[in-house]
């Protein structure tokens, strides 16, 4: 298959930022986004929750402008600003039309690298945040997830809840907000990557004249990579309808020399309409709306998790068809054409994922912070074509394992047992 290469530069500033660009001509836009390696895993259990505070307050106003003019100067030229924070990562980004960067980009500096942290915004948004944590305790196929997470990695940071607790988001205050910023917000920790119309040298001058005096510093690591606990946690919440279901095993990290067989392996599983569990559990016994499984690869761990919803009379019975297909998975070698076929659905989702300016920003800054180097499209197909149907099946007896499968049900659960030793595959 041939691709055009992509044009892609790198330059590292003297404070320790790295400046990514790709250069899209066909493109009228830019994306641009300012990485920090750091997220919900990095911070002590008594400010949990504290980089996604953050990254909400950033919004909320610096030294130059208030959260209103933040949004006008937005508007104004038809951009698009945005931010997330995850487990190991704050993104905030933006993409305009190429001719408006010198704004875009004066916006997002000013927004990242100037907060305020007014007392009264804090406490403002501290209410934005609980109420968001409420959604999610309303929410049970979110819910069953942050639980399972919980329990699986127990009593580490990366088990946390991104958002934090209302405990802990109840006491975080500005003195707690400007250390977390100073530890954090550095040259040295960050990544600066864009995408789109643009030109590297002309951008990396006006990333330095934003950028330059930073401070540097050193990346910050995490704890190191938790130990996974294969609990069955029962969950009772009797104001649902549906029984909700996580049940996972740990899964290797994101730069794992079997990433490309686990992908496979899970899009066979529950990746797509034509996977296994959704045309056994869903098409064929009626017995779910919605099954799929999820792999959550990290620095140096992972899950490959299956999510369901059934009723609390069917609950058992999914969890058996779930062991079920694990174990055929592990039994029998994957037929030439589910094995193609799994593939190119892989192919199709990174080919069509790399269309657009944004995902091409972001796909570059997670290269340089987990690779450190750039794969081009066609070193990545070259790779999943590699996969051959027994490192699949080798890969399902390695993580199929029973004693390792933890399991997490959300519902009313009268009635309902599950025990380990049912958790056969």
């Amino acid at each position: 298959m041939n691709t055009p290469e992509r044009n892609l530069r790198r330059t590292v500033l003297p404070n320790g930022l790295i400046v990514l660009t790709e250069r899209m001509d066909h493109l009228r836009s830019v994306a641009m986004g300012v990485w920090i390696k750091s997220g919900s895993r990095c911070e002590p259990a008594e400010t949990n929750g504290i980089s996604h505070f953050v990254e909400h307050m950033l919004f909320k106003g610096t030294r130059s402008r208030t959260a209103q003019h933040i949004a006008r100067e937005m508007d104004s030229i038809g951009g698009n600003l945005d931010a997330f924070t995850g487990k190991e990562t704050i993104c905030f980004n933006v993409k305009s039309l190429g001719e408006h960067v010198p704004i875009a980009l004066d916006v997002l500096s000013d927004l990242v690298l100037n907060p305020v942290f007014a007392d009264t915004d804090i406490e403002r948004e501290r209410g934005v945040i609980l109420e968001e944590i409420k959604i999610d305790e309303d929410n049970p196929d979110v819910l069953v997830h942050e639980l399972f997470t919980q329990s699986f990695w127990k009593d580490h940071p990366l088990g946390w809840p991104i958002l934090g607790t209302t405990e802990t988001v109840g006491k975080l205050d500005q003195k707690s907000l400007f250390d977390y910023h100073g530890d954090r917000f550095h040259g040295g920790n960050m990544v600066f990557s864009a995408a789109g119309n643009l030109d590297h040298d002309e951008f990396l001058a006006a990333v330095t004249a934003k950028f330059g005096g930073l401070a540097g510093g050193a990346t910050l690591h995490e704890l190191g990579a938790p130990d996974a606990t294969a609990k069955i946690v029962m969950r009772n919440k009797r104001s649902l309808e549906q029984v909700q279901i996580c049940l996972g095993v740990p899964a290797p990290p994101i730069t794992d020399d079997n990433r490309y067989a686990t992908l496979i392996l899970n899009t066979v599983l529950g990746g797509g309409m034509s996977s296994r569990l959704f045309q056994t559990i869903r098409e064929e016994r009626g017995m779910v709306y919605s099954i799929y499984s999820d792999l959550s690869p990290y620095r140096d761990t992972g899950t490959l998790c299956v999510y369901a919803g059934t009723s609390a009379g069917k609950a058992l019975e999914v969890v058996d068809l779930v062991l079920g297909e694990f174990a055929k998975l592990k039994q029998d070698l994957l037929s030439e054409e589910e094995l193609k076929r799994a593939k190119d659905q892989v192919k199709g989702n990174i080919l069509m994922g790399l269309e657009s300016s944004n995902s091409r920003m972001a796909n570059l800054a997670r290269q340089e912070m987990y690779f450190r180097n750039f794969m081009t499209v066609d070193e990545v197909i070259a790779r999943i074509e590699e996969v051959e149907a027994s490192q699949v099946q080798a890969m399902a007896q390695k993580l199929f394992d029973p004693s390792r499968i933890a399991v997490t049900l959300l519902g009313r659960l009268t009635g309902v047992k599950l025990k380990r030793e049912r958790l056969v595959c």
